[in-house]
């Protein structure tokens, strides 16, 4: 197949594209050329800045793409510079979670939880741009601005749990990880009940795929993309620190004194668990086994750890004193 992918040099695009190259497809890769790693696979590379996609939609036309993988449509603006000028090609649109009224009440930590798991006829979030204000530089940032004009094109949506994996740019792991390197023997936290989906992203890639090559189910759908086991926040971290070699108790400490990167073990009234059936009966979607996955991807951390990891546990021993 003739795949275009906007977006695919870093973390899910990347890996998209080293698939599609690797199983003989032919990739033509849209991106603003500010990030092209020497390592990254061959392909086609046609350098635009989404504002300005319009003035190479004939070069788009000319490669003739079978399908379209849009996997940075952050806001409405990005959608409005690029969907009209797409062809009438079976198209992609990367989503998130984050849609969800669930998300909402988790991060406001509201007492009156949503049923889960979600499924993707559960309600949608009330609020609008979840991070606006938060310095994230995301303020006009919102899913839900994003899918609606994808669907109205006979689109797919894949709406992503939270990835991880290798050259994860956010480091899911490294909370975890940073205190293994350090052999830290006892790491504060909070209750870590919360139940919230994980995906690796080869598994991500394996959605899209499965997307490709069922595109008459495909059509017009929102899928939810996610794990076939969730663990809560504290089974995730003995999960790491076992794939690590690591043994480490996790000791209870009052949640307003925990390190504020180990601050998602917290207690919370809303579990953020969500089904992919829909995914697994229609597309044949079948994620890794969730205890594989993510020792696969620790190992590959640790064989690549980050350059600016912070060594400083002051806050940890400040936890833990409250409990001695």
């Amino acid at each position: 197949m003739r795949i275009m992918v906007i977006g695919g040099t870093e973390f899910i695009g990347r890996r998209l594209v080293e698939t599609l190259v690797e199983r003989g497809d032919e990739v033509m890769v849209v991106h603003r050329g500010r990030t092209e790693p020497d390592d990254l696979v061959t392909c086609t590379h046609l350098h635009v800045d989404r504002r300005d996609f319009s003035t190479v939609a004939g070069q788009v036309r000319a490669f003739g793409p079978d399908a379209v993988i849009d996997t940075i449509a952050l806001t409405r603006r990005d959608v409005e510079a690029v969907l009209p000028h797409l062809p009438d090609v079976h198209l992609v649109v990367l989503s998130s979670m984050d849609v969800y009224r669930a998300y909402e009440l988790y991060q406001a930590n509201d007492g009156m939880p949503m049923p889960v798991p979600a499924t993707e006829d559960s309600p949608l979030r009330l609020g609008r741009y979840p991070y606006r204000g938060k310095g994230l530089e995301m303020d006009d940032y919102d899913k839900l601005d994003v899918e609606p004009a994808y669907l109205e094109r006979g689109g797919t949506v894949l709406r992503l749990a939270m990835i991880y994996g290798p050259r994860d740019p956010q480091q899911r792991e490294e909370f975890v990880l940073r205190r293994v390197r350090a052999q830290r023997k006892r790491i504060p936290v909070g209750p870590g009940a919360t139940l919230m989906p994980r995906l690796h992203v080869d598994d991500a890639v394996a959605s899209v795929l499965a997307t490709l090559e069922r595109p008459g189910a495909a059509a017009g759908e929102v899928f939810n993309i996610t794990e076939t086991t969730t663990y809560s926040i504290n089974g995730w971290m003995r999960l790491i620190m076992t794939a690590a070699g690591h043994t480490a108790e996790l000791v209870r400490v009052p949640d307003d004194a925990l390190p504020a990167d180990l601050r998602s073990t917290r207690a919370t009234s809303q579990h953020l668990l969500a089904s992919s059936q829909k995914a697994r009966e229609l597309l044949g979607f079948r994620p890794e086994d969730s205890a594989a996955a993510i020792a696969r991807s620790v190992r590959w951390h640790l064989q690549h750890p980050p350059t600016n990891a912070p060594t400083d546990f002051t806050e940890d021993d400040r936890a833990l004193a409250c409990v001695r």
